[in-house]
């Protein structure tokens, strides 16, 4: 008997969530912002003072609510795909709205902080730092959005038995681990690092 399980569970740790199209995504996603990233610091090396004197008017406290949002944000979303696996689709329900929620605060916090930035005269054109900062926020942001519609797809899937599609949730999961994934790299470069 006990043979019968151990191929079961050997197959689930082989297991990969999600399709295999939304783990190539991901991995063009990070390659192209890892392109950004170098950019960034290539250009920071040559204007360091600059750059030290632009991120000084960022306020760290923006920075580091949105990075604790989106990380609640993506324990929600694994906790989503764990009640999804194991049939609680209520409870897989309750997180991806949570997810959503988290999503939004971060969207209407880094708004704030953008309109902040802006009247204190810090806008796209103000110099070098402030025109990677807006690219990279926008960027994330504009993933963000896509994510919004991502996690809409993962509720259609949960709401109706009928229609229920783990790989669908899971793929669905990876996009919003993603997006949490690059803020947090966003967060480090823009907000921590001097």
């Amino acid at each position: 008997m006990s043979t019968s399980i151990e191929p079961l569970e050997r197959s689930r740790r082989e297991f990969v969530p999600g399709q295999p199209d939304m783990w190539m995504f991901v991995l063009f996603e990070t390659l192209l912002f890892t392109g950004y990233f170098s950019v960034y610091l290539v250009t920071r090396t040559q204007n360091e003072e600059l750059f030290l004197q632009a991120q000084g008017d960022l306020d760290l406290r923006f920075g580091v609510f949105n990075t604790i949002a989106l990380l609640l944000g993506s324990w929600a979303i694994a906790r989503c795909v764990q009640a999804s696996r194991a049939g609680a689709c209520r409870s897989a329900l309750r997180n991806v709205f949570l997810a959503i929620g988290c999503g939004v605060v971060f969207a209407a916090t880094k708004v704030t902080e953008w309109v902040a930035e802006i009247r204190m005269g810090n806008t796209f054109t103000t110099n070098e730092f402030f025109q990677h900062y807006y690219f990279l926020t926008a960027i994330h942001f504009i993933h963000l959005l896509i994510g919004f519609v991502v996690l809409g797809v993962v509720v259609y899937q949960l709401w109706s038995p009928a229609r229920r599609s783990q790989q669908l949730v899971e793929t669905g999961a990876t996009y919003w681990h993603t997006v949490d994934f690059l803020w947090v790299l966003i967060f480090a470069l823009l907000y921590v690092v001097r």
